[in-house]
């Protein structure tokens, strides 16, 4: 969910299609209206670092577990947001940098990811879905779960238990609870994997 105070942004939430709520997000009663205590994690964007560390220090305090991600306009506020417990702080003018020298280096590559990461392509999407302890799967290779022949999906990394990443896993690998797939399908498929690999969560949102 979008929380925005500027009503003049109306028409642009609208038009996303995304569900929003018109009301200040650093108030604990408007993030209880919108779900806190349940969310999976927040995305702190205001206008200013000072807005964001504000929002990070409220936000911590109602959920101490919650991934938070901030972004930091300035390297000096970096600091400020990691101290009032971000997760993570990313840079919009660094990852548009990057993603610029990408798009002339590799444009073909760039390209395909705008297309499988943009949720308005209906025919194919990348997704990362976490393998649960309850799931028929773990302990068995990829070869006998016959994932990508069944469901036609491309499995293009798996990230281990200690962090790292296991690219473009052989079929002799085996899915391991508590690990992560990344795969890349149509979406339908992606929503049956979810279901097999992680039942204890009943759809992906």
């Amino acid at each position: 969910i979008v929380i925005e105070k500027d009503e003049s942004q109306l028409s642009v939430l609208e038009e996303s299609e995304l569900p929003y709520m018109i009301a200040d997000s650093s108030n604990e009663a408007v993030l209880t209206k919108a779900g806190i205590h349940r969310a999976r994690g927040l995305i702190a964007a205001l206008g200013t670092d000072v807005d964001n560390v504000f929002l990070v220090l409220t936000v911590r305090q109602l959920r101490p577990d919650l991934y938070i991600m901030a972004r930091g306009s300035y390297a000096e506020s970096r600091s400020k947001l990691k101290a009032a417990g971000a997760s993570t702080v990313v840079s919009p003018y660094e990852i548009g940098a990057v993603s610029m020298a990408q798009r002339i280096l590799r444009p073909t590559v760039t390209n395909f990811l705008d297309f499988a990461l943009t949720y308005k392509r209906k025919d194919i999407q990348m997704e990362e879905i976490p393998v649960s302890p309850n799931s028929s799967y773990v302990d068995v290779t990829l070869k006998d779960s016959r994932i990508r022949q069944e469901m036609n999906l491309i499995l293009i990394a798996i990230k281990q238990n200690d962090g790292t990443m296991l690219f473009n896993p052989s079929f002799e690998t085996k899915l391991e609870a508590g690990t992560t797939v990344i795969a890349v399908g149509h979406p339908e498929n992606l929503a049956r994997l979810g279901k097999a690999l992680n039942p204890d969560k009943l759809d992906m949102d």
